[in-house]
């Protein structure tokens, strides 16, 4: 099979694992191939064990969906739960901030359940719950349609949306980083999404754990180096040393090694 072909169906079943489910026409635009090539993959895709068509959609079978963000959230607690608190305690109350979709931005959130006052602008309904029990905070969240089951608003107003506003802080995730330190999202959207959270921000922090370094995602965002603060839990593999020197002065590995 061609590395190009292999490299398209591993972003595909990536995809389905990310989101439970992703249309065949959104797979075309996302990848960049004619819906006629996507439905060729899905043909050898679709065993029906892990994947399985569904009314014009591509699918986890039944025995393999379980809410997928549910599932990503409550993998590498301790890490992520590490990155939460090197960050919460760099917030002080009465803050300002952007916060972004994925398991990690919500960790985060969590971890800033007893600071006081804060403004949070953000297009992750969990992360707004999260924060929600504070009386005090003031919750900003964009219109349009929930993204489910991440619980999320994505699309061309979260990008308008984010760009209305200024923050002290931007906390945001990655799908993947690339070889070259590249941020990589599923979509070109969400690329937009956190390039208007980075540049409308005094200070940016992206929140990662290290699976996240040679993830593949089709769509290309800023350079790691472009961000102010990099929180991880370990060192990536040593392939990316030269991204680490990147960001040598402005990255730390917080998770427990041994």
């Amino acid at each position: 099979m061609a590395s190009k072909k292999i490299r398209r169906h591993e972003l595909i079943l990536e995809l389905v694992r990310e989101r439970g489910g992703v249309s065949v026409g959104s797979l075309s635009e996302m990848l960049g191939v004619s819906m006629q090539t996507i439905r060729r993959d899905v043909d050898v895709l679709c065993d029906g064990k892990t994947l399985r068509r569904a009314h014009g959609r591509i699918e986890l079978t039944a025995g393999h969906i379980n809410t997928p963000f549910d599932q990503r959230a409550g993998t590498n607690l301790m890490g992520k739960r590490a990155i939460a608190s090197v960050v919460a305690s760099q917030i002080p109350n009465g803050a300002t901030l952007f916060m972004s979709i994925g398991s990690t931005p919500l960790t985060v959130a969590r971890a800033l359940r007893y600071h006081k006052e804060l403004t949070v602008i953000t297009n992750n309904l969990s992360v707004a719950m999260a924060l929600s029990e504070e009386l005090s905070n003031r919750i900003i969240l964009p219109g349009g349609e929930l993204r489910l089951p991440d619980r999320d608003f994505v699309g061309e107003e979260v990008v308008s949306f984010f760009g209305r506003y200024r923050a002290e802080f931007a906390v945001f995730g990655t799908a993947g980083v690339a070889e070259d330190g590249r941020l990589l999202e599923f979509h070109e959207a969400e690329v937009r999404a956190s390039e208007a959270m980075r540049l409308n921000a005094q200070r940016s922090i992206l929140v990662i754990d290290g699976s996240k370094f040679g993830r593949l995602a089709p769509a290309a965002g800023a350079m790691i180096s472009d961000v102010s603060e990099v929180i991880c839990d370990v060192r990536p593999d040593p392939i990316f040393d030269p991204v680490v020197e990147s960001v040598a002065d402005r990255i730390s590995f917080v998770g427990r090694t041994e």
